[in-house]
Formats: C-alpha cells, structure tokens, sequence
C-alpha cells in the first residue's frame, strides 16, 4: 500500500487478485467512492481517492444544527480533510424556511434552504442524505426515496431503524452501492453501533443491557438522592427540557424499546418487532422501592436487555432463544450499571471472549449526538462504511417468559394472616419466596412490604401478583420487577 497527499494505492500484483477486484467492485461503487484502477508493470494500482459527500440535510433543530455547525466549522473541516474527508451541506430542508436558525457557520453562497423533499431527493449531485427529522411516516418516505435514488443515507431516527428493519434491509439488498449509517440512534454519543458492528466478529454476545434513556435516568437519579415524588420530578424534567409535554415514549419504555430492538439485531442477528418487546415504564415507581432497594444493596435503573437463553442447536437446528425486554430492574450496587446517574447513558455487553464491557457516555444532547453523525459521515466518506450495517441475519426466537430473581411490592391495609395468605399464593403458582423486607408501619391503612423471590419464571410471578391482587386486604395489584 503506498500513500500520498490526494491518493491511498493499493497494489494487487496478483492476478486472481486483480480480477476479483475487477468483479467484486462494480462501475457504480468506483464512482461513488472514487475508486479506480491503474495499470503499470503488470500490475493494478486500486487508487482510493479523496470523495467529497455533497449532503441534503432532512431537520435543522437541535441536533441538525449541531451537524451542520460541526461540518462547517473552519477548524473542523480543516481536521476532516487531514483524514481524508471532505463533506458540506448544500441543501437543508425544513418545515418553516423563514426561521432563525442561529447556524454559526451559514453561508447563503454554500447552502441554500428549503421546504420540499424532492428539492434533496430529485437532485443528482447530493449523493448523501442525513435524515434528523424525527418520527416514522415522513422520514420513512424520504429515507426510502434517497435509498431508491442511489444516496447515502445517515440518520438518528431509532424509531424508523427499530420499526421498519426488514424493509431497509431489502432496500439496502436490492441498491447494493448505498451504504447506511446509524450510529446515532442508540445512545446519542456512545459509539455502540460502531462497536457491534466491528468488535466482535470472533466472539459470542451473551448479553446487552443498559440504560438507553437519559430522562428517566435522571428522573429515577432525583427520586433516589432526594426522595422526590414521581409527579414532582416528571414536571421538574419537563421543564427542564429534558422529558416532552407528553413523555411517554420517555416514561413509559417505548423509546428503550426501540434501542433494545437494533441492539438486538446487531448482537444477535434477529429481527425483534418493537411491538413484541414486553416493556414496562416507571410511572409505578415511588420513593418506597428505593428504600426497600436500598435495604437490598442496590437501586433501581430503567433498562434495555437482551439475554441469550439458549444458542443454536447445530444437531437440530433449532434457533437460538433470546429474552429481550423493557423494565425498571433492580440492580445490585456491585453492578457497573447501578453507577449511573443523571442523564448519562450505559451499555454493557457480555460475551465469551471479553467477559463484561460497559460504554458509558451521554445519551443525548446537541454535540453529543452531532458527534455520532459525524462519525457515520466520517466513516461513508472514507470509504469504510459497512457493507451490511445490519450484519448477516440469523434466526431467532423471541422469548418473553424470562427467568429472573424478583422485587414484588404489595401494599395492604395491615391485618392477621397476611404474610400466611401471600405464601400460600406463591406456593401455589411455583414461585419461592427468597425474603420478606417491610419497614416501620406508619399508617395500618396503608402497609407496603417486598417480597423477593428465588430464580422464577416471569409467566408465574406474574399470576402470582394477580392472585395476590384478588386478596381482600391488598389495595393495588403488586409492582413487580426484575433484580440484576
């Protein structure tokens, strides 16, 4: 390999090798990536020059803005083309043209604004499209329309990679010169994407779990250090910034969902529908559990995991067995995860070979999430893009009925035989009882006590606690959660 100021040369004195390479890299790919061939002494020079992405910018708002103002930089174009990157924004589009977008580095001469999809999609010379838009419907047609039109796609829309995977993937097969990134829709500044895709190819994932929401990280963080209600800190994110008038896809798990979900796919090579994904939010959570947590040595964290129950069988054939679900979880405090507080995000991966590798940063904001486009921009315009960023598909199957140690939380109003009433519950429905905490009775009227279980199935505990919700004396179906 020989280097120089504009070219990177890669000499294939082979012959065969020199015909696969003929093959293996089409007319279209040479030209999308500036690859061609030199002929010298009986020899191919497969000559890899510098490619400058021309982007249409699909959203200019929080993280748009950091992108454009991160690719426009003086400073920073400069450290770019030292790596070999060259790349601008000629065309933004957006809902309302007319307004104020403080965009540092904007210059009318450069880039030009506008309203319509098909100002970006319908121009040949953009050849890279990043799509920060936000929701499904819209970015679903401008995503499919730039893949069908031979553009380069980058987007941080976790919903859209989550809910319609099958589909990009079948795009991607069928315009094979188009390359896909996504770094940022896991996880806003940890390069998680990247690391799935590229770190373990000789290993075996066994788990991925981790705190993929910095809202409610932050919301459950203020709940434990400070003993503030649910409906006082939800109100306080709100006004933050930090959690949306209707948060829902914050508090109730949907956002973790679709994390879970491509995470799953990169690590397990399944495609999990979202929707399939048993998720359950922390709108049931009070001061209470964190210190019955905290009587356990440990916390309580909203998480996303996939777990390997059971590999392929080779000798059969049977699919592997996954459990992927969305839950409040209570952590030990000996877990890495159980460190995490505020809105910084965690993921840790189990595998064979590395044992437990946590990737810790800031799960959202403006540069944060600029950085990981800026990544998958870097990485396009090298060349180095994946050529499946979704990696090879294999079978899966889905198991929701997980087994676990459980936090079961019941509320009563305080009488003989409780405890008695309860047992006989558990024993009925298989599930042993681990331990009983409860702390000093304040109120009769309104008793809370935890029961903790040994190793059960999800399926059993969750008949129990109907069960147990049926007793005359308990006032509310019980809170379960998992303990990690």
């Amino acid at each position: 390999m020989v280097q120089n100021d504009m070219n990177t040369i890669f000499v294939l004195p082979n012959y065969r090798l020199r015909k696969a390479y003929a093959t293996l890299v089409s007319v279209p790919v040479r030209r999308q990536f500036g690859i061609d061939f030199e002929r010298s002494d009986h020899r191919i020079h497969l000559i890899m020059t510098r490619v400058t992405l021309n982007i249409g910018l699909f959203g200019c708002g929080t993280v748009g803005g950091g992108v454009f103002d991160l690719l426009h930089s003086p400073i920073r174009r400069q450290m770019l083309q030292q790596m070999g990157v060259n790349a601008l924004v000629s065309k933004i589009c957006v809902q309302n043209v007319s307004k104020d977008r403080q965009l540092v580095h904007f210059s009318a001469l450069e880039t030009t604004i506008t309203s319509s999809y098909s100002d970006i999609l319908e121009d040949e010379s953009i050849n890279c499209i990043v799509e920060l838009m936000g929701g499904i419907d819209d970015a679903k047609d401008v995503v499919f329309g730039a893949i069908k039109a031979g553009k380069h796609v980058i987007t941080a829309n976790k919903a859209l990679v989550a809910n319609c995977m099958p589909e990009i993937v079948q795009l991607l097969q069928d315009h094979p010169d188009v390359r896909f990134g996504y770094e940022a829709a896991v996880a806003g500044g940890i390069p998680i994407i990247h690391t799935l895709q590229d770190a373990y190819g000789s290993d075996i994932i066994t788990e991925i779990a981790g705190i993929m929401n910095g809202t409610t990280n932050y919301m459950l963080s203020k709940m434990e250090t400070q003993g503030v209600a649910y409906d006082v800190v939800l109100k306080e994110a709100q006004d933050l910034g930090y959690a949306e008038a209707n948060p829902s896809a914050d508090v109730d798990g949907y956002d973790v969902q679709s994390k879970i979900a491509i995470l799953t796919k990169l690590g397990f090579g399944g495609v999990v529908k979202p929707v399939d994904i048993p998720t359950v939010g922390i709108s049931r959570i009070s001061s209470a559990d964190f210190e019955y947590a905290k009587m356990m040595d440990s916390t309580i964290k909203l998480l996303g995991v996939a777990k390997l129950l059971k590999p392929k069988d080779e000798n059969t054939g049977t699919p592997q067995e996954v459990a992927v679900y969305v839950s409040p979880v209570v952590v030990n405090r000996n877990n890495v995860i159980a460190s995490i507080s505020g809105a910084t995000n965690l993921v840790n991966v189990r595998s064979d070979n590395l044992g437990s590798s946590a990737y810790v940063g800031p799960g959202a904001g403006r540069f944060p999430t600029a950085n990981s486009v800026m990544n998958d921009i870097i990485q396009l315009a090298r060349g180095d893009a994946p050529l499946d960023p979704f990696k090879k598909s294999l079978p899966l199957t889905l198991q929701s009925d997980y087994e676990a140690h459980f936090y079961v939380r019941i509320t009563i109003t305080d009488g003989l035989g409780v405890i008695r009433h309860v047992g006989q519950i558990a024993e009925e429905n298989g599930v042993s009882i681990y331990s009983i905490l409860q702390a000093p009775i304040v109120d009769r009227a309104n008793v809370q006590f935890v029961v903790t279980t040994e190793t059960s199935l999800l399926s059993k505990v969750r008949l129990m606690c109907q069960k147990i919700a049926a007793l005359p004396f308990v006032q509310e179906e019980p809170l379960f959660l998992p303990i990690m």
